[in-house]
């Protein structure tokens, strides 16, 4: 039988405090989602100032690069450079800013984050994951 890490109440409040910390930096708003291996969501933090909808589009991204197993970013590239069908795959958000965190190989959560341009999440996203990688 396989065993796997999880994500627990410690790793999650790393992961929002490391991505808190790297958007205030910058001065960025945005919403900060963490979710477990199946793309459940286990922690979220709207920053001041970040947008309502962007709660939602985080939890998104965080659920997509969970049960993805991959980096968000990679499914707004494979549409955007021709692969539309990609669009109807039963998934919101496909966009990047959502990174997994992997340990020892294996997806065991993952980071969403909404409210900024597309290469600002995903540099929130990052320092986020590298509190526990």
């Amino acid at each position: 039988m396989k065993t796997q890490s999880v994500l627990e109440l410690a790793d999650v409040n790393a992961l929002l405090d490391s991505a808190q910390r790297e958007a205030e930096a910058q001065g960025w708003a945005v919403t900060i989602a963490v979710a477990d291996a199946g793309g459940h969501l286990l922690g979220l933090r709207r920053l001041d100032g970040a947008a309502p909808f962007s709660a939602g589009i985080a939890s998104e991204k965080a659920r997509n690069a969970a049960i993805g197993r991959k980096e968000t970013q990679v499914f707004e590239e494979m549409i955007n450079n021709g692969r539309t069908a990609f669009v109807s795959a039963p998934m919101q958000a496909l966009l990047a800013g959502g990174v997994p965190v992997i340990v020892d190989g294996e997806v065991i959560g993952s980071v969403g984050i909404s409210g900024v341009k597309p290469e600002q999440d995903v540099q929130v996203a990052k320092a986020a994951v590298k509190a526990i990688g």
